[in-house]
């Protein structure tokens, strides 16, 4: 089987992951990386691959299969149409983009190249993501009626050195949350309407402290969700599952699903259920533990990308579908400033 060339544009913590991935599939190859900082070089030494200043230069010299963009949001888009009107598929961070046009812009070109744009949700890639989609979509729990969410850590205080990182596209709206409403969508199914607040009173930068949201899915069951970077807490993905290993595993449950038969506890899956006795408070409820393994979604992603570009597989996430989770996340700011539920 020939290798598929990938290439990356952005050396930072995520292209570096991308690397990571890519060095361990039996038919990606990493063929070279575009980034003109110091990050980039240092990946590009690393990888033993050729370095470019910028996207444009790289994909006129290398011969390249699709291109994988890990810039900064607001730096997505330009990489990502130049790859794409060079022939090349593409697999680009979350958020899709910085704004809904961007997104939309990309959608119309992934459509007019008829060439496939997948976005970074790498969470679908997940066994405990895809088993709880199923035990919500199938009934188990009855018709879904609440759901409850958070994720709040406190990142370091070096994290905002960089002032990007000080900025509103970099955030936990756009950067943490946007993982938890794709989550959501994917497993629950379209949201329908969002009310929110946010605050920004304890860094007091562009960028928000938390947000508190309200959701209406279209099957009629509501959700909430917090979420915060300056809060000390157990209750995050991260702490939950292990998937990062710098930060310490708490194995604490941060969603729940509730339905008129049953709920679930998430990510690490419990089903709380009456067996076969009438579902109500007069019934003791049982607890059911349901294992799956943590597996590595980045690698199964790039597996994914590759596969599609090899024509066999479809996209597990397109840009539409990634543009319609930018599209409710971006709808707290907007509820947030308007004091009103916004319609999606």
């Amino acid at each position: 089987m020939n290798p598929v060339r990938l290439a990356i544009v952005g050396g930072g913590v995520i292209g570096r992951r991308h690397a990571g991935a890519i060095a361990e599939d039996p038919v990606a190859e990493l063929v070279a990386v575009a980034d003109p900082a110091p990050t980039g070089k240092a990946l590009a030494k690393e990888m033993d691959v050729p370095l470019h200043a910028d996207v444009q230069s790289m994909l006129e010299t290398e011969t390249i299969d699709g291109v994988i963009v890990s810039t900064p949001t607001e730096l997505h888009l330009e990489p990502t149409l130049a790859a794409l009107q060079a022939g090349k598929h593409v697999l680009v961070e979350k958020p899709i983009m910085a704004t809904l046009e961007e997104a939309e812009r990309v959608v119309e070109k992934s459509a007019e190249t008829g060439l496939h744009v997948l976005v970074g949700h790498h969470r679908r890639y997940y066994p405990h993501v895809n088993k709880a989609r199923e035990i919500v979509q199938s009934g188990t729990l009855g018709p879904l009626v609440a759901v409850t969410g958070q994720w709040n850590v406190r990142k370091h205080d070096d994290y905002y050195i960089q002032d990007w990182r000080k900025k509103r596209q970099a955030g936990p709206v756009l950067t943490n949350l946007i993982h938890e409403i794709d989550t959501l969508r994917y497993i629950c199914g379209e949201v329908e309407y969002i009310f929110a607040e946010v605050s920004n009173s304890v860094m007091e930068l562009e960028k928000e402290d938390v947000a508190a949201m309200v959701m209406r899915f279209h099957s009629g069951a509501l959700a909430t969700f917090v979420v915060s970077d300056q809060t000390s807490s157990p209750w995050a993905w991260e702490f939950a599952t292990g998937e990062t290993p710098s930060f310490p595993r708490s194995g604490q449950n941060t969603v729940r699903f509730m339905g008129t038969k049953a709920a679930l506890d998430f990510p690490n899956l419990v089903l709380w259920h009456h067996g076969e006795d009438a579902p109500d408070w007069n019934h003791a409820i049982k607890r059911e533990e349901i294992p799956c393994d943590l597996c590595d979604a980045y690698a199964r992603q790039i597996a994914h990308f590759r596969a599609v570009i090899s024509g066999h597989e479809e996209p597990r996430i397109t840009a539409g579908d990634a543009t319609e989770t930018l599209r409710v996340t971006l709808a707290v700011f907007d509820a947030a400033r308007s004091g009103k539920r916004v319609a999606l």
